[in-house]
């Protein structure tokens, strides 16, 4: 469903500034790094004047504050959660870095001051009371302090059914439940761990049976348009090429979330344009 227009800030004109990023999620090849974009206010940006009316909108609690959840842009993991009033708002419209208010210092402090990994606000969203906001935005590094790359890892289910477990079980999206089992059986060869047969295991020791397939589920999902099959046979055969796909990336050490990086990239490019550039 649309957003309304009344629930997203529109932040002020930005210049762009590219840097090479590395996934927070294990180390990469040179290889799989993508350029990931920084924004940087621009200059002439009048500060609080610009931005007043929609903060007035806002509706602050008794304390001056709303409920601040950070998540990534591309992987949609929600990151953190904290609290900001209209300093920390502003401050994060201006800077674009995740600002928030410590209740327990009565200070406004910016994710990463300290540790470097920041999060780097592309878009802000009002809840439908405005009671509450989301920065989304890409993380240099872990959000949380203690090294994990989001602060929610402890699933509920898993400390329900066993008390003593060391939850650390980080909450993926079912795309990236997949690319996290998929790792895993990438690293269990690599590690040469005794572990059951898998079919992911069989792609990722044959390149050329991984490649067949890939083509073999793509001519299948092309036929689901031309033989005009019901949207469930195209819904199933796009899994199989997305899933055989991510085996492929897994085996180039490319994580998904760089492929989203770059096709965010591309959201302000014409696709004929971006076409011609790669040729130039």
């Amino acid at each position: 469903m649309a957003l309304p227009y009344t629930n997203c800030f529109q932040l002020p004109r930005i210049s762009t500034k590219c840097h090479l990023s590395v996934s927070a999620m294990g180390t990469q090849s040179p290889a799989s790094r993508v350029y990931a974009c920084l924004k940087t206010l621009d200059p002439g940006f009048p500060g609080e004047a610009k931005v007043s009316p929609l903060l007035d909108k806002v509706k602050w609690d008794d304390k001056g504050l709303v409920v601040a959840i950070a998540q990534n842009v591309d992987t949609g993991a929600v990151l953190m959660q904290g609290f900001a009033n209209r300093e920390a708002l502003l401050a994060t419209i201006s800077s674009r870095k995740a600002t928030f208010y410590s209740r327990s210092r009565s200070t406004l402090w910016i994710k990463g001051e300290t540790s470097m990994n920041f999060i780097n606000v592309c878009d802000i969203f009002l809840d439908c009371d405005r009671d509450s906001i989301i920065y989304l935005g890409k993380p240099d590094g872990p959000t949380c302090h203690t090294g994990s790359e989001t602060c929610y890892y402890t699933s509920v289910d898993e400390v329900l059914n066993d008390p003593q477990v060391d939850c650390n079980k980080l909450a993926l999206t079912t795309l990236y439940s997949l690319e996290s089992t998929i790792w895993k059986r990438k690293e269990e060869i690599s590690s040469s761990v005794d572990s059951k047969p898998s079919w992911t295991k069989r792609l990722l020791l044959d390149d050329n049976l991984l490649c067949s397939k890939i083509r073999e589920e793509m001519d299948e999902f092309c036929r689901t348009l031309e033989e005009n099959e019901d949207p469930s046979r195209t819904a199933s055969e796009m899994a199989d090429v997305l899933y055989h796909s991510m085996v492929l990336l897994a085996q180039k050490g490319v994580k998904f979330e760089d492929v989203l990086q770059v096709l965010r990239l591309r959201f302000a490019q014409s696709g004929i344009e971006e076409k011609n550039s790669r040729n130039s």
